[in-house]
């Protein structure tokens, strides 16, 4: 059996997560104080005991729930279950920071930094109001990725996440994106709807934050990771520093390929998927993706007492 640790990306964030865990275990509380350290601010506060509102915004979101992965990650390291078990990693959007960490390529508060950084660059690469994201379901990848080439007319529309066979992300200028969820309607989909997001991620409006996110890698030193990253836009495994450092400029424009990426896993030879962190939505997709595959969340210390009972 092999076996993939992945971590979520944003939208996985509550109130109180990783509380627990900070409570049962020192070394999961040692790492919301490095990121607090790292930031220069309490952000456990906000992630444990302040207003959702606030944590969604992205700077905020990004760098907590890397915390909370890494924290999960290092309460699972005390009861002895670590990367020498683990084949691959992988993470959504940014959880392929938080997949880094965990593979020692970043330290943690390097991580916390770029994300606060890249956070503060993706919301600032589009006035408010102007881009969007839409989630098409029920519709095929390809049949999708026609319906943002004929809604973007002269504006940006672009598919930006493939999470599962039949959920599909679009993201660009906002009145291209409501033209497709009218077209993703028309061509038969079940649901197309507006996202509740402040800026519209991984598509070519962010240039401006790839540029910013180019500078912010340059600076901080990066490691060959203890196992191979599955990156998001190429949906294969890689390790050197370099071409992860290119690929993650990359990520920020480019589609978040989670449905091959997955199925790239499956077929060299991952049969079981960790979710490390906050929430389920990926062990969710990952079932719909590599239905063979089994899933397991660790997100809480009850969950990391299962995955030693099982």
């Amino acid at each position: 059996m092999s076996i993939a640790f992945v971590f979520p990306g944003q939208g996985a964030q509550t109130i109180g997560m990783g509380k627990a865990l900070a409570e049962a275990y020192p070394a999961a509380r040692a790492v919301f104080d490095e990121v607090d350290a790292a930031l220069g601010e309490k952000l456990s506060d906000l992630i444990w005991e302040g207003e959702i509102e606030t944590l969604t915004l992205t700077e905020n979101a990004q760098p907590a729930l890397m915390a909370t992965s890494i924290a999960a990650l290092r309460a699972l390291e005390t009861e002895g279950i670590g990367l020498d078990r683990v084949s691959h990693v992988a993470g959504h959007s940014l959880g392929e920071y938080s997949a880094l960490a965990a593979a020692g390529t970043f330290s943690v508060a390097d991580a916390a930094r770029l994300l606060r950084t890249r956070g503060l660059a993706m919301q600032q690469a589009v006035p408010v109001g102007q881009g969007a994201m839409a989630a098409v379901l029920g519709l095929d990848y390809d049949t999708v990725t026609d319906v943002a080439a004929k809604a973007a007319e002269v504006e940006v529309c672009q598919v930006a996440n493939e999470n599962d066979p039949a959920q599909n992300v679009v993201s660009g200028d906002k009145a291209a994106v409501e033209r497709a969820c009218v077209l993703a309607k028309e061509a038969g989909a079940k649901r197309a709807l507006m996202l509740p997001v402040s800026a519209p991620f991984h598509c070519a409006l962010m240039a401006p934050a790839a540029e910013k996110m180019a500078e912010a890698l340059d600076a901080v030193s990066m490691q060959t990771p203890s196992v191979p990253l599955v990156a998001n836009v190429i949906a294969e495994a890689v390790s050197d520093p370099a071409e992860i450092k290119a690929l993650l400029i990359k990520q920020v424009t480019g589609q978040v390929r989670w449905k091959t990426s997955v199925e790239w896993m499956a077929k060299n030879g991952v049969s079981e998927f960790w979710e490390i962190g906050a929430g389920k939505a990926l062990s969710g997709m990952i079932r719909r993706i590599a239905k063979e595959a089994g899933t397991r969340a660790v997100g809480t210390p009850d969950d990391i007492k299962a995955a030693l009972e099982s």
